[in-house]
């Protein structure tokens, strides 16, 4: 008998295998954004605008890495960072235990739009215009009146911010500020 029928069916069998695994495989996570770290001097400007400390709790949409929650629990806040992507989810633990803040700070793998919001004090997003602009609707609607929402370089359509602050360590970024208004 040749060998040449024998691997065919072997090539074959092999075939449907790979098929069978890839069509029970998980599927990637639908990004809304891609993660790009904000620059520290930008984090900094960030926390300045929204006035972050003590008693605040910080939820970021789109967390990524968690340098944004990290630096929120520097300042003495408890801070929740949100992200689809179970990759940046497991470094931001990781980057939070190094920074020695995990009794302060939670990451949750979560779709940001079924993520209750409600009890934050602070929002903050790097997110894109179409995201934030998608968003909208649900901080004001979850939001508390005066809650702060800050977003490095990306504004939120006609809604004008309270300030726009240029970060002049990172040329071309910007920090908008909005408080949630009375309803």
């Amino acid at each position: 008998m040749s060998l040449r029928p024998i691997a065919v069916i072997v090539a074959w069998g092999l075939g449907l295998t790979l098929l069978a695994g890839c069509a029970s495989a998980p599927s990637a996570p639908r990004l809304d954004a891609v993660w790009v770290p904000s620059a520290p001097e930008v984090i900094a400007v960030m926390m300045e605008a929204a006035k972050i400390g003590p008693g605040d709790l910080v939820y970021d949409l789109g967390c990524g890495e968690g340098e944004i929650v990290i630096a929120a629990a520097r300042r003495g806040a408890r801070a929740v960072g949100v992200d689809i992507d179970p990759e940046r989810i497991a470094n931001a633990r990781i980057n939070a235990a190094r920074a020695g803040l995990t009794d302060q700070v939670t990451f949750v793998e979560r779709d940001l739009f079924a993520t209750d919001i409600s009890a934050a004090t602070v929002v903050t997003l790097y997110l894109g215009p179409a995201v934030n602009q998608r968003l909208r609707p649900k901080l004001l609607r979850e939001l508390k009146p005066g809650t702060r929402i800050v977003s490095h370089d990306f504004s939120m359509g006609d809604w004008e911010p309270e300030r726009t602050l240029i970060v002049p360590q990172a040329p071309g970024h910007r920090v908008f500020l909005w408080r949630v208004p009375p309803r």
